[in-house]
């Protein structure tokens, strides 16, 4: 089978979205699968293969002026068009809705092949990098770090972080994000609590879960017992719409019933300057350690040195480095927010505060922390979470929704496609 993946992230940049289409490609292709990859080019570190079945097809792109780590795809009409002319996929699986996911969508609807886009990232949530507003106050605020301006505040350093949960951008982009989705044939949602989401959001295209699995031979891990040290554990990309600044103030109250406790963030992204100055404005700043970014090859050996993870973000889909942490035995405390709870389950192994409560976040983190029956029992819990999503698993159910649509042309469904996958 031929499939054409699209997506305006893929390796070497690192990135949940990369991992999975990566993960996926690479086992399919071992059963015989045939695969292109349309995505982004990067420079430094770009290839054209993964192996005899897989190519990549790179475009021009540009960095988004707000966040360099997001790259715009200027895709080429007519490249596209000869990409599928040459290969004749059977099917087309959009992993973005940007520019290249749109001229997808395009040229899936023009030659009558199959459609399905997995619904990755709520880009509803990513508005603070394409308001022209938010892109000239960051400008100002780094201006003013770069030059150590005294006269900057914690408190006005914050109100720049924080935007209202549901303004009238993000009702825009969600539509325009459903408008695109709908196109697709079928809608794949990395979990279930996301599926409720985007059913809510009126999604009316059928969706099936498939979990982007985890690979359990890297990241495993044994029940836990808590050390002394109380190392707390964020990783992932640090940007605004993950809130870090919350974890950073629960961290601030933690540190005063347990001075010994420290706090590890991993990762780089435009917040990371301002998380900096707020742990040193909190005289934190000797406790809370940032390791910047780290490969993902070290993080198997990275997830067991610690006690807990910890995330405040609202906008998972799923949460790549939640399942690798829990699939090392961590208890989690995160957020009610989206697909969280279902990798955190509240009282089962972790514990989840509302969005931006870090006193509530605080407490609970304290709770496991404090009681070693209960850590070692959210632990436990945690890796029977985690083997879930074991990645074999994940792609055999992704073989079985690919050859349900293998032969499904255009807007023509089979009946047998019709109750696939959909609960």
């Amino acid at each position: 089978m031929r499939v054409i993946y699209f997506s305006d992230t893929f390796l070497p940049k690192v990135d949940g979205v990369a991992i999975s289409i990566k993960n996926f490609s690479e086992r399919l292709s071992q059963k015989g699968y045939e695969f292109i990859i349309c995505c982004p080019e990067y420079g430094e570190g770009d290839f054209d293969r993964m192996n005899d079945r897989i190519y990549v097809e790179r475009f021009m792109s540009a960095h988004l002026p707000s966040y360099p780590d997001i790259k715009v795809v200027f895709p080429s009409p007519t490249r596209i068009t000869k990409i599928i002319q040459d290969f004749q996929p059977h099917l087309c699986h959009i992993h973005t809705p940007g520019l290249i996911g749109q001229y997808a969508i395009n040229a899936t609807e023009r030659f009558g092949i199959p459609s399905i886009g997995t619904y990755h990232t709520l880009i509803s949530e990513q508005d603070t990098y394409i308001s022209l507003y938010r892109i000239l106050k960051l400008d100002k605020l780094f201006m003013k770090i770069n030059k150590f301006d005294k006269t900057l505040t914690l408190k006005n350093l914050l109100k720049f972080q924080k935007f209202d949960k549901f303004n009238i951008q993000k009702k825009i982009i969600l539509k325009l994000c459903n408008n695109f989705y709908d196109r697709c044939d079928l809608i794949i949602s990395p979990s279930h609590l996301l599926k409720q989401q985007l059913l809510e959001f009126g999604i009316k295209k059928p969706i099936a879960v498939v979990s982007n699995g985890m690979d359990l031979s890297r990241f495993k891990g044994e029940i836990k017992n808590c050390s002394k040290d109380y190392k707390l554990l964020h990783v992932g990309r640090i940007s605004y719409e993950k809130n870090c600044d919350v974890i950073i103030n629960a961290f601030f109250e933690i540190q005063k019933q347990l001075p010994t406790s420290t706090l590890t963030i991993i990762g780089d992204g435009p917040a990371l300057p301002s998380l900096k100055l707020q742990a040193s404005q909190l005289k934190i700043d000797d406790k809370v350690i940032f390791k910047g970014f780290v490969p993902n090859s070290e993080l198997p050996e990275i997830y067991p040195q610690y006690d807990l993870f910890i995330t405040a973000s609202t906008m998972e889909t799923q949460g790549l480095v939640i399942l690798e942490a829990i699939a090392c035995g961590l208890p989690a405390v995160g957020v009610t927010a989206y697909a969280i709870p279902e990798l955190i389950q509240h009282g089962v192994n972790g514990y989840n505060a509302k969005p931006f409560q870090s006193q509530e976040m605080a407490e609970l983190a304290l709770k496991i922390l404090k009681e070693e029956e209960l850590y070692k029992n959210f632990s436990q819990k945690s890796l029977e979470i985690a083997s879930e999503h074991e990645i074999s698993k994940c792609v055999s159910k992704m073989e079985e929704i690919y050859l349900s649509m293998k032969d499904f042309q255009g807007k023509r469904k089979k009946t047998t496609f019709l109750n696939l996958f959909l609960t």
